[in-house]
C-alpha cells in the first residue's frame, strides 16, 4: 500500500467572487479570472497529461485553486489589499457581462477609475500568507 503525502504549497491561487452572482455567472467569472493567471504565470502550470492510450491533454494548474465568496465591499477591500501587496491580479467587473469580446472587455475596464470598478470577481496568486491577508473576511465558496 502506497501512502500519499499531501503536497504543501507555499503559494496560493485564489478566486474571490461576489456572493450575489448567479451560478452561471460564478462559473463564467471563475474561468475568465484563472485564465489571466495561467496566461501570465507559466510556472503555475504542470506538465501535459496523457492517458494510457497516449492521447495527449493540456496541462492544468499544478496546485489547487481555492474559490471564495464575499460582499462587493469585501471585493473592493481585497482589491486594494492585493494592489498594495503587488500581487498578480485579474479582475472581472459587472460591466463585462454586457460585452461579448476581449476588446470590449478591456475598454469597459479602462473606462472606470480603479476605486469605482464594480468588481464581481478577483483572481490572484502569491505567497500563502499574503493571499490569506488579502482575502480576510471571505468564506470558501460552497
Amino acid at each position: 500500500m502506497t501512502i500519499v503525502t499531501p503536497t504543501r504549497f507555499d503559494t496560493k491561487i485564489a478566486v474571490l467572487l461576489s456572493d450575489d452572482l448567479l451560478t452561471w455567472q460564478r462559473l463564467n467569472v471563475t474561468a475568465f479570472l484563472v485564465s489571466g493567471l495561467a496566461g501570465t504565470i507559466p510556472e503555475l502550470l504542470g506538465e501535459p497529461y496523457a492517458d494510457a492510450d497516449g492521447t495527449a491533454y493540456l496541462p492544468m494548474f499544478r496546485q489547487p485553486v481555492l474559490v471564495f465568496a464575499g460582499s462587493r465591499d469585501l471585493l473592493s477591500a481585497a482589491h486594494e489589499r492585493a494592489i498594495a501587496r503587488h500581487l498578480p491580479l485579474s479582475v472581472f467587473t459587472a460591466d463585462l457581462f454586457a460585452t461579448g469580446n476581449d476588446v470590449d472587455n478591456r475598454k469597459a475596464v479602462a473606462a472606470v477609475r480603479r476605486d469605482a470598478l464594480d468588481l464581481v470577481g478577483l483572481g490572484l496568486h502569491g505567497p500563502k500568507n499574503a493571499v490569506d491577508k488579502v482575502l480576510k473576511g471571505a468564506t470558501l465558496h460552497g
